[in-house]
């Protein structure tokens, strides 16, 4: 119950429509009730011989004598009208019926009306948190999950919500205001009779509620097997070149066919227990309906304290108490289910994210003489992969890490790009610590291009103007040509406009990564950080991608992550990793000169 009081903070927004739709069920609540006591006047007409007699005006004695009252004043009203004519009696009566109805079925649907924008508000308000949420989070919180099971929490969960959860919220006041008002109207006719019937009604929730009681566990695992299901299908997708190159596409079959037959095991559980629920109730409901005729026949037949009419509109309001217990029996049974789901969404919005800006973080907006390394230290998990490491970088000055895989090259990006916080030491830019940075202006100084390069499914230009969103359609094609690729978009069929697919896919990996290139370019940030942008590509690709970013880093200060040695020899300083330490460091030349580490790797790479 506690996930359903987090998701009701989501309401908060929609107060005027909540509003409306509590005044609607009250009144809906009123008239539904009304329009079973309106029948007692109807069957006095029909039965009774002596409904004319009242001719003087009822005075009320108290809630006590109401049921004499109404009927008194009933039969008052229906005197003045018809006077003898029973005909005209019934014309009254069933226009007085006609209204109430009328009027009990306008606030139904103007409580469902408002009922719309409320849940659909919530359910967009929701989906749209944790999808912020999935974006704030740091890299290392997606390294221990699987991609398949976010994106579970992000579609299914939340449309488990629509229809499990959150359609509760109709039944919040609709149903217990129908009870409420139902029993006050039972009362009124006979206080012996609904005492009674509330001896059973306990019993009956009791039954109900043990069958419910596995039901979060067991829409805990269709969930879970859900998202190991969509885990499966992602990396099926991504990987389905390897997958076909190795003959393993039985292998995968039987995993996703194990997967999908537990999900099947699952779901028949679940749902064959939630079936349960509606016959359940209603065998219950006859019990109780039966009992009530025996013992309001002999308030009838023998004790005689009770007419018939007014025991046939008992009749009608006691049914009318199942249908909303019914209800509330079925959302609690959907709140059990849909509590699961809101526990794996509320998981995401709770992580706490430890790259959070500092409340008094300062907004930089410029880059005037140097970045420094200083001392630090970063592990993933248990090992420390850079060890007491320092480095400075003049503004303008282009310096590359060289290594072999392992040395933590690609991780002073990552932490420099504050996609991790170093353990030990500080990263200083103009002497001022990242962490005490707003994320946001600390990104702005920097561009990145890495080894695989990351497009989207849309046009060249808005693929560019991911960095610069106001940019004009000159500067994106000036951006194109310094990254040495307007002369392959200019002969696209929609130019700039041309979509390039999932990922980039209609483009060669050379095109795709001198595309990358141009939207660091147009960026035009301060600081480059390239991440072994030419290991990929074939020698002519490399060749081009190569005066690409040379044009790029032209007056600007580069951090070049290289595998390919020959593609920075021209850079002012080279610094030589080995298991997180600095082992060399100089110009190309003078590290040939001292014929250690960097040699052996040149010498390996001309082989």
């Amino acid at each position: 119950m506690n996930q359903f009081v987090n998701i009701l903070k989501y309401a908060k927004p929609y107060k005027r429509y909540a509003l409306g739709h509590i005044i609607s069920n009250i009144l809906y609540a009123l008239f539904g009730a009304l329009s079973f006591i309106a029948l007692i006047p109807m069957l006095d007409v029909l039965f009774k011989q002596d409904t004319f007699k009242v001719v003087e005006k009822p005075i009320y004695q108290g809630i006590g004598h109401l049921n004499n009252f109404y009927k008194d004043y009933m039969a008052y009203q229906i005197n003045l009208y018809a006077q003898d004519d029973k005909s005209k009696a019934l014309i009254f009566i069933i226009g007085f019926i006609i209204i109430v109805f009328l009027l009990k079925n306008i606030f139904s649907y103007l409580a469902y009306y408002f009922m719309v924008f409320l849940r659909n508000g919530v359910v967009r308000d929701l989906r749209n948190a944790v999808y912020k949420k999935t974006v704030e989070l740091p890299l290392s919180f997606f390294s221990e999950q699987k991609k398949g099971d976010i994106m579970a929490r992000v579609t299914n969960d939340v449309s488990t919500l629509q229809y499990s959860m959150l359609p509760v919220l109709e039944l919040i006041f609709r149903e217990p205001l129908s009870i409420i008002f139902t029993i006050i109207m039972m009362l009124i006719i006979s206080v012996k009779l609904t005492i009674f019937v509330f001896v059973f009604i306990p019993l009956s929730g009791i039954i109900i509620s043990r069958i419910g009681k596995s039901l979060k566990r067991k829409s805990d695992r269709v969930q879970k097997e859900q998202g190991a299901i969509l885990s499966i299908l992602e990396e099926t997708l991504t990987g389905l070149r390897i997958i076909k190159g190795f003959n393993a596409e039985e292998k995968f079959n039987t995993k996703f066919i194990d997967s999908s037959n537990r999900f099947y095991n699952f779901s028949n559980k679940l749902l064959n227990r939630q079936n349960l629920a509606s016959p359940t109730s209603e065998i219950l409901g006859i019990i109780v309906i039966s009992m009530l005729l025996w013992y309001g026949g002999q308030l009838v037949l023998v004790d005689k304290s009770l007419d018939g009419p007014s025991f046939m509109a008992y009749i009608g309001l006691a049914y009318n108490i199942l249908v909303p217990a019914k209800a509330i029996s079925r959302g609690l049974y959907n709140i059990k289910q849909g509590n699961a789901a809101a526990e794996r969404i509320q998981e995401i919005i709770d992580t706490p994210n430890p790259l959070k800006d500092k409340d008094n973080a300062i907004t930089k907006t410029d880059f005037t003489s140097q970045i420094e390394f200083k001392n630090i230290s970063f592990k993933y998990e248990n090992e420390y992969v850079l060890k007491d490491f320092s480095l400075t970088i003049p503004k303008g000055k282009t310096v590359a890490l060289v290594g072999q895989s392992g040395s933590g090259k690609s991780t002073i990006a990552n932490l420099i790009t504050r996609f991790y916080d170093v353990n030990k030491g500080e990263i200083l830019i103009d002497g001022i610590d990242i962490r005490d940075l707003t994320t946001s202006s600390l990104r702005k100084q920097l561009g990145i291009v890495t080894q695989e390069a990351l497009l989207f499914n849309d046009t060249i230009k808005n693929n560019l103007k991911l960095g610069k969103q106001d940019a004009t359609d000159e500067e994106v094609i000036e951006a194109l040509k310094v990254a040495n690729a307007w002369e392959f978009v200019e002969t696209l069929p929609n130019g700039i406009e041309t979509n390039i697919g999932d990922s980039g896919n209609k483009l060669s990996g050379g095109q795709k990564q001198r595309l990358s290139i141009a939207r660091a370019v147009l960026k035009s940030p301060p600081i480059m950080i390239l991440d072994e942008a030419t290991s990929a590509l074939d020698t002519e690709s490399e060749r081009l991608v190569q005066i690409a970013l040379e044009n790029m880093m032209k007056n600007r200060t580069s951090i070049v992550i290289a595998h390919r040695l020959s593609t920075i020899q021209k850079a002012d300083e080279i610094v030589v990793l080995n298991k997180g330490e600095i082992v060399e460091k100089g110009k190309h030349d003078e590290l040939i000169a001292q014929k250690g580490i960097y040699q052996k790797l040149v010498e390996m790479q001309s082989i």
